[in-house]
């Protein structure tokens, strides 16, 4: 027991030293905060937005775009392209036999993205994102239509955010556009 003893009261420590010197290479930081959040909230108002194509894509970039400029509305001066082409796609869930009618469903709107830097058409992120929103079916068929597009409206919204942060994820990593100065030598 004494040679299990002195063992553990030296390894207990160099563990702990080693766990604390694995921790310190982590960084975490906010994605708007400081310094750098504000040079990002300054790329997010140089994105420049393709034309829609469907009605859902429309949704998408309508609320992409409020959320990227902050209700400011498209850059003047862009510097960034993102395209976004978006589809809606709705089922039925729950399906009574008898009547071979639909009392509720699922809309499922996915959206391809991709962000390219306008200097030298460099792809800087492109992906997929889906989101869903769950939707009753009411009786009459104009109503129906209706609960179809307020559904479509509530994922699209979704999608935007999701698209939003993979955007800010990928401006953040690059370089500001002016650096800062060196500093002197001493």
């Amino acid at each position: 027991m004494l040679l299990s003893d002195r063992l553990f009261r030296t390894a207990l420590p160099a563990a702990a030293l080693a766990a604390l010197m694995a921790l310190s290479a982590c960084q975490v930081r906010p994605l708007y905060g400081g310094a750098e959040g504000t040079a990002l909230n300054a790329k997010m108002h140089q994105l420049a937005f393709n034309t829609p194509t469907t009605p859902v894509a429309q949704y998408v970039l309508n609320d992409l775009i409020f959320i990227t400029a902050g209700g400011l509305g498209e850059s003047a001066d862009p510097k960034y392209d993102v395209n976004v082409s978006a589809f809606a796609v709705t089922s039925e869930v729950l399906v009574d036999d008898s009547s071979d009618t639909a009392s509720a469903g699922r809309t499922i709107v996915t959206a391809d993205y991709s962000l390219r830097r306008r200097s030298d058409s460099k792809l800087l992120a492109s992906g997929r994102r889906k989101a869903i929103a769950l939707v009753d079916f009411p009786s009459q068929e104009f109503a129906r239509l209706r609960a179809i597009r307020d559904a479509e409206q509530r994922a699209s919204k979704e999608v935007a955010e999701i698209i939003n942060a993979d955007l800010a994820i990928a401006l953040n990593k690059e370089p500001p556009e002016v650096l800062p100065p060196a500093p002197a030598p001493q």
